[in-house]
């Protein structure tokens, strides 16, 4: 048959087919390899250290069911393993930085069976402490002036965070501000494409989503408007996107109050995230 192929193709038909089977061949194998290194990762225990590092960087992951702790801890090496860090500002990048980033981020994935662990990252980007940003608008907005930030989601697969912060969120586990939620709560909801606080639902779920958040939004914006106190952040009100952001941050981090405030957006967040911190 092959012979007969080339005998149509001429000869550099039949090299380029050859070529093209090759490339195919090629990336066929390194996928198989990945995924193969992936189901080892999923299946092993944390590395020496690192679950004595998460205690006491991040007390939150001794409250975790032994089922969220186990696939936590698959996602979290998986994303060590295959997401580039890098220290900015004279940081210098150490296993801790990793880790506990790494585990925090993981946190907001490991209520589902995944087989991908944020597919369009690529890197992390740490600052010691606050970075200065500014030009357009992450989410479509203005033109923003250059400011101090503690972290930022870029739709292009880059993550960028204040080391500083990282530590006081992952420490202080019940005040409702942690940048590492926040920052990956932003890459969920880019994955597809827009950065609206939708994040990457289908069918029922979707539309079941879409209302809630159309009616929480709209309520909490009424509630700051008439200089009422809320359960999430007030920089929530910036936009659909935020507002996503900062529910994330205090699902987990105010699991009760927001259970008792806003019940309807406790249970969408519930069922998105596959998880019930409250429960915690």
């Amino acid at each position: 048959m092959f012979i007969e192929l080339t005998q149509r193709l001429g000869w550099v038909g039949s090299v380029s087919f050859l070529m093209i089977v090759g490339v195919a061949g090629a990336w066929g194998w390194q996928v198989y390899m990945r995924q193969k290194k992936r189901k080892a990762l999923l299946s092993s225990p944390f590395p020496e250290g690192w679950e004595q590092l998460l205690k006491e960087r991040w007390p939150v992951y001794e409250t975790l069911p032994d089922e969220v702790k186990k696939r936590l801890g698959g996602y979290t090496r998986i994303f060590v393993a295959e997401k580039n860090f890098e220290g900015c500002g004279g940081l210098e990048m150490t296993e801790e930085i990793k880790v506990v980033i790494a585990a925090q981020a993981c946190l907001l994935l490991a209520g589902r069976e995944l087989k991908k662990v944020y597919p369009a990252l690529k890197s992390v980007l740490v600052y010691p402490h606050t970075f200065v940003a500014g030009g357009k608008g992450i989410f479509g907005g203005k033109y923003d002036e250059p400011s101090a930030r503690l972290g930022e989601s870029w739709q292009t697969g880059t993550v960028i965070l204040s080391w500083h912060s990282v530590e006081g969120g992952a420490r202080n586990i019940e005040d409702g501000h942690n940048v590492t939620l926040h920052e990956f709560a932003h890459q969920l909801d880019q994955a597809d494409g827009v950065a609206d606080g939708a994040p990457d639902l289908h069918g029922s779920a979707a539309k079941t989503w879409a209302h809630c958040f159309q009616q929480e939004f709209k309520d909490f914006l009424d509630q700051l408007d008439h200089g009422k106190r809320t359960v999430i952040d007030d920089y929530g009100a910036t936009n659909g996107a935020e507002f996503f952001a900062t529910a994330t941050e205090a699902f987990f981090e105010k699991s009760a109050q927001l259970a008792d405030k806003r019940p309807e957006l406790y249970v969408a967040l519930k069922d998105y995230y596959g998880l019930d911190p409250e429960q915690w």
